[in-house]
């Protein structure tokens, strides 16, 4: 049974996208079988991993809504092992649909558990809110990942995101946990970098992940061809320091990967 992992933050511009697609595909070059879901309306995941919200036909809202097969809406790309259920923008008018609808929180979790069998790992891309998409979300999801930028107001919204993941720990998900805090956008050369790992260090401990997202030209251009960082140049920090993020949670959840076989990933 696959693990499911939320990246939320309803805070915008902390690198969440960009984690959730080089994440899932750092998984994926190490031979995990990885679902990337994208449950953001503006399917910045989708395009970013090479295909036309415009043009997809069966997303993860027709799933939600009109109850279809997501086997059906799932694309597979060029990444081995890496599938995607994508997005369009119908996804922004969801929320107001399923108002009405029984269980409306429960909707992802239905998708996601008739396909969860088939893969080693789902990651589910959450919009930047917290909305009744972002709150399905963590409500099929094992556990949750928060992308944390290493700049001013790094911790800003932080506290309103955490009683949001209690909430849902207590009303509808009892068995969601915290995978880790993942600080990005992290720059070596500025003092303001340094201040933010060590604040969310003290506050968080071991809720931090060890791995730590640098700024990287290579990360940046990476979206614009339509492809993981890790096939865009494997060798760079970026695709390193994800590869890296990867191994620490196969290790974090008792999957042992070789050292080897990471070595081989990025050459």
């Amino acid at each position: 049974m696959g693990k499911i992992i939320a990246l939320a933050n309803q805070k915008g511009g902390v690198g969440k996208t960009t984690s959730s697609i080089n994440l899932a595909a750092s998984l994926a070059v190490l031979e995990y079988r990885t679902l990337l879901v994208d449950a953001d309306p503006q399917a910045n995941s989708t395009s970013g991993i090479g295909f036309d919200p415009r043009t997809i036909k069966a997303s993860i809202y027709e799933c939600i809504i009109n109850e279809i097969d997501p086997k059906e809406a799932i694309q597979k790309t060029d990444t081995p092992n890496l599938y995607l259920l994508p997005a369009h923008i119908d996804l922004v008018g969801a929320e107001i649909e399923m108002i009405n609808l029984t269980d409306r929180e429960y909707k992802m979790k239905a998708v996601l558990n008739k396909i969860r069998d088939d893969y080693d790992f789902i990651i589910i891309d959450c919009s930047p809110s917290l909305g009744l998409i972002t709150i399905n979300s963590l409500t099929a999801a094992d556990s949750v990942i928060i992308p944390v930028q290493c700049e001013y107001f790094a911790l800003e919204g932080l506290g309103k995101l955490l009683n949001t993941i209690k909430i849902v720990q207590n009303r509808l998900n009892p068995n969601l946990q915290i995978e880790g805090i993942l600080l990005t956008m992290y720059d070596v050369r500025l003092r303001l970098s340094n201040q933010v790992v060590e604040e969310v260090k003290t506050h968080f401990q071991d809720l931090v992940f060890d791995t730590i997202i640098q700024r990287n030209t290579r990360l940046s251009e990476a979206p614009s061809y339509g492809i993981s960082v890790i096939m865009h140049d494997a060798n760079c920090k970026g695709a390193i320091n994800y590869l890296n993020l990867a191994r620490e949670i196969i290790r974090k959840n008792g999957l042992v990967v070789a050292e080897e076989e990471v070595k081989q990933a990025i050459v």
